[in-house]
């Protein structure tokens, strides 16, 4: 446990330098591009007169220098004020928390169907390498895989809730439900369903088949010869020895894939209307909110940031070789 504590604290150091990067990568990207915030905001309300413009450009300080908001923006996030809203005209921080959930439960729910499932199928398939079961969940996740996952949606949606009425069809919870503690609860898992199912099964098939490549390759190790040598039943062996080792590159990829299935969550979102953290990065990129925008890379970053620690946590505590060097020094 010290050892995987001592790897945390360094791989976090390392993490804030990263963060600093994408934060000064995203406002100089967003910097280049045309208009601003201003721009979006006098187009959508039907114009302006120059003198609005000018104050609205002195009120948001887009009339400083390019390093000089560069720095007031800085000092804000150190202070954790990300800003304010145009396109909402809210506090950045109030939009961000107000969406941030519903994608939390979606991609969370989606991650632990996808790595507890694709986990199980990938230890059946490869504690037999070349069987029958083993092709038939190769081959079923090899063609889970190539489907897209809007098509996916579009097809649950049509399925189980338009002709077989089972899920509803879109958001979050029932609207105006007035539904509180266990029984909202319920609602929002009952609409998670599909969208869940959608973001999840393709996942779910890469960790299957990289659970089961693990395995075959575990098998041909020494150590998996020599317990099969020694008589050891089939089932200890393939628990306690091959999948053991097998699941390691599998919570590797676990880290990997947080940031594509954030990515992920945008289409799905956009499928079944769920105000998520996906759609405000639509959102704000269609109503030019630049502020908006850089807040919600950070965020990303961070989320993305996080997940690949917890990882490295638990690939620590399953791999006691993992951070030895590092945390030795």
């Amino acid at each position: 446990m010290k050892r995987a504590f001592l790897l945390l604290r360094r791989r976090a150091v390392g993490s804030i330098v990263v963060l600093l990067i994408v934060i000064v990568g995203a406002f100089f990207l967003l910097e280049a591009a045309p208009g601003d915030a201003v721009d979006a905001y006098v187009l959508s309300i039907g114009g302006g007169d120059p003198a609005l413009v000018q104050s609205l450009r002195e009120s948001y300080g887009l009339d400083r220098s390019l390093f000089a908001r560069l720095w007031l923006y800085l000092t804000a996030l150190a202070q954790l004020d990300l800003g304010w809203s145009v396109a909402f005209n809210r506090p950045i921080s109030a939009v961000i928390f107000e969406r941030l959930p519903n994608t939390l439960w979606l991609m969370g729910s989606a991650t632990a169907l996808a790595f507890s499932l694709g986990t199980l199928l990938g230890i059946l398939a490869g504690a037999r390498p070349r069987s029958a079961c083993d092709r038939i969940l190769s081959v079923g996740s090899l063609s889970l895989y190539a489907i897209p996952s809007f098509w996916l949606g579009l097809v649950l949606s049509i399925v189980f809730a338009v002709q077989l009425r089972w899920f509803p069809t879109a958001g979050i919870e029932t609207i105006a439900s007035g539904k509180q503690g266990l029984a909202r609860a319920l609602d929002i898992a009952w609409h998670l369903v599909l969208p869940v199912c959608a973001l999840g099964f393709i996942y779910l098939a890469l960790f299957l088949r990289m659970m089961r490549a693990g395995m075959a390759e575990a098998w041909r190790q020494d150590y998996a010869l020599a317990a099969r040598a020694r008589g050891l039943v089939r089932r200890r062996i393939v628990l306690r020895h091959v999948a053991r080792t097998a699941l390691l590159p599998v919570v590797t990829m676990l880290g990997l894939q947080a940031a594509s299935m954030l990515g992920g969550s945008v289409v799905i979102e956009s499928v079944f209307a769920i105000p998520g953290f996906g759609r405000l990065a639509q959102e704000a990129v269609a109503l030019r909110d630049a502020p908006l925008l850089v807040a919600i890379i950070i965020v990303s970053a961070v989320m993305v940031m996080i997940a690949n620690l917890v990882v490295d946590a638990a690939y620590a505590l399953l791999d006691p070789r993992v951070g030895a060097a590092e945390t030795s020094a």
